[in-house]
């Protein structure tokens, strides 16, 4: 992504071309319907688009190993790092307030050849 497209994104300027809302799934129906939402996006020939996690729920039950908060926000980037999203994908930010901030990403997807 060049500088000038990057900084339109940071500030919020970039309107996403499409949305998935993954509040309240599970991780297994997570990833299969943020995996079908980025082929179809990156087939149509869309860039920018936005996923939104939420901010996730502080799980913390207070046992010796602390369990992160959003299991969602902890996972998408995982998930959009391996194959074959990874060969789509170009690169994913924190989305600007305006369009989710902490409970939402930015994914800015590969031209199609």
């Amino acid at each position: 992504m060049d500088q000038k497209s990057f900084d339109k994104l940071k500030r919020g300027k970039l309107k996403p071309e499409a949305r998935v809302d993954l509040h309240g799934m599970t991780q297994a129906r997570a990833h299969g319907v943020l995996s079908t939402f980025i082929q179809d996006a990156h087939a149509r020939g869309l860039r920018l688009v936005l996923v939104i996690t939420g901010k996730g729920k502080d799980r913390d039950d207070g046992g010796p190993i602390p369990t992160p908060r959003g299991v969602l926000r902890h996972n998408v980037p995982q998930w959009l790092g391996l194959p074959p999203l990874s060969l789509m994908v170009l690169q994913v930010s924190d989305a600007h307030q305006r369009h989710g901030g902490g409970g939402a990403y930015y994914v800015y997807l590969k031209r199609r050849r």
